[in-house]
């Protein structure tokens, strides 16, 4: 057999052994991400729409039908003017990390109000699906009752204005967008299926965006209320990294 012969039968049989690997990658503690689901394409395979999102600029408008206290009700982003807005994308009633994520931002909106922000929570499901979803008790994987709107997107216009909309899955990835009180959007953060989100940082950041608009002063890495700050200029720097160092 010659070399280059022999050299590319190794690479075949590597990238076979590669592409096993992946499938084994996306089956979860022995199972998959959603019932049914024999094989989840490769992420780098997504086909996801370009998003409108972008950072510093007005955030996609959006409205639609939310379960709001038990009732339908019309939501949409004006709505939320004058405070700031955490929006997030999950992937589908009825799953597994979705409910612990929604669960654990409803049961800490108060944090959020108390410093004039609010949290709402959106999928492409109906908002039929939603409220029953909210009607199941929370020991049978339910949401029970919830502080926070649960949005239908069902034509999933929605998510792909917001750039988390995935073709291949007919749902969304974990998308969240903090949206200030002006419309504009300044924060993304979004994950792959399998993990969920952490309250604690969303509010961290809510936090810091909000000081640094209102004082003029950026956040260093890790910063908390009450940390110290920098002045954004070569000579006010140095009071901060004197101090820190």
């Amino acid at each position: 057999m010659r070399f280059c012969d022999l050299l590319t039968e190794q690479l075949c049989s590597s990238q076979g052994a590669n592409e096993k690997k992946d499938q084994e990658c996306y089956n979860y503690a022995g199972g998959h991400v959603y019932p049914g689901e024999a094989f989840r394409v490769p992420v780098s395979d997504h086909s996801l729409h370009l998003s409108k999102a972008k950072i510093s600029k007005p955030a996609p408008h959006w409205e639609g039908t939310a379960v709001i206290s038990g009732e339908f009700k019309d939501l949409k982003l004006s709505d939320y003017i004058g405070k700031y807005l955490v929006f997030f994308f999950y992937p589908l009633d009825f799953t597994f990390v979705c409910p612990t994520e929604i669960i654990a931002f409803s049961d800490r909106v108060n944090e959020f109000h108390a410093i004039n922000a609010d949290v709402v929570a959106c999928s492409v499901d109906s908002q039929f699906t939603h409220l029953a979803w909210i009607n199941t008790p929370r020991k049978q994987g339910g949401l029970g009752p919830l502080k926070i709107p649960l949005l239908s997107d069902l034509t999933h216009q929605i998510a792909k204005d917001y750039g988390v909309y995935l073709e291949d899955q007919g749902h969304t990835l974990r998308g969240l967008f903090i949206i200030d009180g002006k419309g504009i959007l300044r924060q993304i953060t979004m994950n792959d299926l399998p993990v969920g989100r952490s309250v604690d940082e969303t509010l961290r950041l809510v936090q810091a965006f909000q000081y640094t608009d209102k004082h003029g002063e950026v956040c260093p890495a890790g910063w908390k209320p009450g940390s110290e700050t920098i002045i954004p200029d070569p000579s006010g720097k140095l009071k901060y990294f004197d101090k820190l160092n």
